[in-house]
């Protein structure tokens, strides 16, 4: 209010130059509203699109029409129940699948959207940057030494321990003189991923044959393991974190202003920090413990939404959730559907799409600061 009463206080000749300026910073803002609405409608519409083309395809084909009749059928909609094997197949083979797809690829894309706000710059993600492969470290380490104190809960509880603690570690590692370089970060990063590599080597260097297929499971990325329980121990870890994540989204846009703006307009930002790396930590844990490692989906993704729409936390954070699910779901059937009837690794796919991306980044970051110096 004291703002809008100060012009009011000043001579009647200044009125007449407020006036222009304020036309021009209202309009520029009229298409934000309407791209957002296109952007989240496409990203829906194309979401629903490839679930069902997903559930369909593979060694076992389903038209899409049947799927829908079964799903109705299922929810006493109408429709006609499948035979017995197809049936099997779409929900106890597909749908798991699809549906974990979504909430990883939501989990990993949303989680690259806090860590580039909460670290304040565009090349921050979970895989980079080692939360990925420290989250990996908790559960092959529960693996290999046959923990079982939480049941099927072990498992995600010690990825989302390994995951807190490290990226603890790259932000307190990477964090100097009150701010955190993207070099420093990036180099930070290396050496945890090189860390983590050498502990889960360690582990499988003392795994029996059984545990050492699923480590591989998880140094590879992959969906094929997917279950009805697995969706269900995954879900309150993703939905938690699914769900706080945008109520962060006005105070993450006020910390892009710099750390003392965002503390002279009521953002704590140290609190702030810190309870967007607990909500990091879950959903890359919830992601790691059940798909294994899959890189540079919470890269990607912001980015793409970023030259999309524009900067802004409010629609970024969900968009981030809607387009990470949708990569990923399209990632899973093209791992399925490309080289049948063999399967490829999830994780590898993402990373070869993924680091010609970063690649490019990194160069065109570079060319606009005019060095790292």
């Amino acid at each position: 209010m004291a703002v809008s009463e100060r012009p009011a206080t000043r001579p009647a000749t200044a009125a007449p130059a407020a006036a222009p300026a304020a036309a021009p910073v209202a309009a520029p803002a009229e298409p934000r509203p309407r791209t957002a609405l296109w952007l989240t409608l496409g990203l829906l519409l194309a979401l629903a699109a490839l679930c069902l083309l997903s559930a369909g395809l593979g060694a076992y084909e389903i038209p899409v029409a049947d799927v829908l009749g079964s799903a109705r059928h299922r929810l006493g909609l109408g429709g006609a129940a499948l035979d017995r094997t197809a049936e099997s197949v779409l929900w106890n083979v597909r749908l798991p699948r699809v549906v974990l797809a979504l909430l990883v690829g939501a989990s990993l894309g949303c989680a690259g959207a806090l860590m580039q706000g909460v670290f304040g710059n565009p090349l921050a993600e979970p895989g980079v940057i080692g939360i990925s492969a420290g989250a990996a470290v908790g559960a092959v380490a529960a693996i290999a030494l046959g923990l079982s104190f939480l049941g099927t809960w072990t498992v995600t509880a010690c990825a989302f321990a390994a995951g807190l603690g490290t990226v603890t570690l790259v932000y307190v590692l990477s964090r100097a003189g009150g701010r955190t370089e993207v070099v420093t970060l990036i180099l930070t990063g290396i050496a945890v991923n090189a860390f983590a590599g050498a502990l889960i080597g360690l582990c499988l260097f003392f795994a029996d044959n059984a545990q050492l297929t699923q480590i591989t499971f998880w140094q590879l990325g992959s969906l094929a393991q997917a279950t009805w329980p697995k969706v269900l121990a995954v879900l309150p870890c993703a939905a938690t974190g699914l769900l706080l994540a945008p109520l962060y989204a006005r105070r993450l846009d006020l910390l892009a202003l710099g750390e003392r703006p965002a503390r002279h307009l009521g953002v704590d930002v140290e609190r702030l920090r810190l309870v967007l790396v607990l909500v990091v930590a879950l959903l890359t844990a919830a992601a790691v413990a059940v798909a294994g490692i899959i890189s540079f989906v919470g890269l990607l993704v912001p980015h793409l939404l970023r030259m999309a729409h524009g900067p802004g936390h409010r629609f970024l954070i969900p968009g981030s959730a809607l387009a990470g699910a949708l990569v990923l779901v399209a990632g899973d059937l093209a791992a399925r559907t490309v080289a049948p009837p063999a399967e490829l690794p999830l994780g590898v796919l993402t990373a070869l799409f993924g680091s010609p991306f970063f690649f490019l980044l990194l160069r065109r970051t570079r060319r606009r600061q005019g060095g790292w110096a």
